[in-house]
Order: C-alpha cells, then sequence, then structure tokens
C-alpha cells in the first residue's frame, strides 16, 4: 500500500505541474496513474482486512467508491459540459458508495449525534457554496443539490464514524480526513467550472481531493 500511496503523490505533482503548464498528454497520463495508485491501495486494503463481516462489507463498499471515483476522474478530462455532467454522477454514485459503507459499522441514526458539533460544519459549507454558485448553475442546478446532499451525509456519517470509535482508531482518523479533503476539493472544483478556470483552484484542490481519496482507502485496511 506504500508504494502505490508514494506514486499517488508523485503523479499528484505531474498533474498539477501539466495543468499549469498545459500539458495534454502529461495530465491525462498522470491523472490516470494517481487514479489507479488509489484503486490499489483500495483493493489492497479490502484483500488485507482482518475485521468481522461489518468491517468486510465497509471495505467492499469503499472500493467500489473508489472505482466510482476513477471512473469520474477520467470523465472530468474532458472540458464539455456532457464530460462534467457523467463525472459528477460518477462521483455520485462513489459518494453514495462510501455513505453505504459507513452505515455498515455506524448506523445512519447515529450520525448526526456521533459527529456532534461537527455535523454543522458540511451543512453549512454545502449551503454556503450553493448559495454562492445558484446564479451560475443553471440547468445543473438539481444534479449539483442531489450531489451535495450526498457529500454533506457522507462528511457527517465519516466524522460519526471517527468520533465515536466505530472503526479503529486511525481509520477512523483516516475517513474523518479523507472525508474533510474531498470535501473542500469539491468546493474547488465547483469554483472552477462555474466561477472560473484557474490553475490556483486545481493546485490546492486537485491534491486535497487525491489526498482524500488515499485517506479514504487507508481506513478500509
Amino acid at each position: 500500500m506504500i508504494p502505490a500511496t508514494i506514486t499517488c503523490a508523485l503523479a499528484t505533482l505531474v498533474l498539477v505541474l501539466a495543468e499549469w503548464r498545459g500539458w495534454g498528454r502529461a495530465r491525462a497520463l498522470a491523472k490516470y496513474a494517481a487514479a489507479a495508485s488509489f484503486l490499489v491501495v483500495g483493493g489492497l486494503a479490502w484483500r488485507g482486512g482482518t475485521g468481522g463481516p461489518a468491517h468486510a462489507a465497509y471495505a467492499g463498499c469503499i472500493l467500489v467508491g473508489l472505482a466510482f471515483g476513477a471512473i469520474g476522474d477520467v470523465a472530468l478530462l474532458g472540458a464539455s459540459s456532457r464530460a462534467f455532467l457523467a463525472g459528477l454522477g460518477a462521483f455520485l454514485v462513489g459518494h453514495l458508495a462510501y455513505v453505504v459503507a459507513i452505515a455498515y459499522v455506524l448506523a445512519p441514526a447515529r450520525w448526526v449525534g456521533g459527529a456532534g458539533p461537527l455535523a454543522v460544519l458540511p451543512i453549512l459549507v454545502g449551503l454556503g457554496t450553493v448559495a454562492l454558485l445558484w446564479p451560475r448553475l443553471g440547468a445543473m442546478k438539481l444534479p449539483v443539490v442531489a450531489y451535495l446532499i450526498a457529500i454533506v451525509a457522507m462528511a457527517i456519517g465519516a466524522f460519526a464514524v471517527w468520533r465515536t470509535h466505530a472503526l479503529g482508531a486511525a481509520e477512523g482518523t483516516e475517513l474523518a480526513a479523507g472525508a474533510a479533503l474531498f470535501f473542500a476539493s469539491d468546493v474547488s472544483v465547483a469554483r472552477n467550472r462555474f466561477v472560473g478556470d484557474s490553475i490556483t483552484n486545481k493546485a490546492w484542490g486537485l491534491p486535497a481531493y487525491f489526498a482524500g481519496q488515499l485517506l479514504v482507502a487507508w481506513s478500509a485496511r
């Protein structure tokens, strides 16, 4: 898992450089390598897990979520609205897989109480982001709102797992940190898509995204 993690980190650095310099082929190859690397981490974590049936189900759903994340990464290599919607749809399914994964180790009825004050943070950030972007969303209002609901639920569930120790201490921390980084990266994607294409968004958003996926993958071990 460690070599794949290092590969993902290096590929992410190349990806940011390629985005900055406009190297189309290097951008695609680096993104493929980074996505494949977090998939490898997730696969190794799933195969090497030593928990019971609930943990095995958790790890399997995490792997499904990572796979749809990789599909979304490939889709977002395109610049069209169709490519963006395809990527959004893939990431939505990925987040739903993470939501199901979390439900296997902690009942959803316990998420808000388990997350405590942290439950408020993703809701506020999500609502604030949508409020700012709403006039620019156009026909994408419904898909974006659906995606927002899924990622807010995932983040709250992840924070609840961390605070209630529903996973091991290290794994719960990785899940919560991964969810937070993934959430932050989505803000950068939204800004880049609906406010303006900027290397600044990508310079912090891409590392946050791949770090988030890696941490979520590690949580399944």
